[in-house]
């Protein structure tokens, strides 16, 4: 079992401190690499030539903030969706936005959990849980 590194992307830096102080108190001590815009995450997750090849040997929990300053969290989530290297990895929306179409937007498109923030600390902790499922669950062939 490979461990799974959590790719925190979220512009707010009170906001990223808090969810990585939730993690942690919900146990979680998996690695957290953290971006503050969606182009240094892309090109993290997909490489400096987009084709995904870098992250095809990792295993990740992407967490997404939807407003993002240089693109929306939706184009982030349709690039990670819409590539056969990163369309595995597990998606949670933290965000502000609770309407209704967005939430089904990013369901549409495959994110597996959408959390409005401000988070309440006990249904952070209970979603962190959950998540401690995907950890758990996640199968990446190691030949895409």
């Amino acid at each position: 079992m490979h461990p799974v590194c959590i790719v925190m992307i979220e512009d707010d830096a009170g906001h990223a401190r808090l969810i990585e102080r939730n993690i942690r108190r919900a146990g979680v001590r998996n690695d957290i690499v953290a971006f503050q815009n969606g182009t240094d995450a892309l090109a993290y997750l997909l490489g400096a030539d987009g084709s995904g090849e870098a992250s095809a040997k990792r295993h990740m929990l992407i967490l997404l903030d939807l407003n993002l300053p240089d693109m929306t969290g939706i184009e982030v989530l349709e690039r990670i969706k819409g590539n056969p290297h990163t369309r595995r990895a597990p998606v949670v929306v933290l965000t502000t936005t609770d309407d209704s179409r967005e939430v089904q937007r990013c369901y549409d498109l495959g994110c597996n959990v959408y959390i409005t923030k401000p988070v309440d600390y006990e249904g952070f902790a209970n979603a962190i849980r959950q998540l401690g499922l995907f950890f758990s669950v996640i199968t990446v062939p190691e030949t895409c």
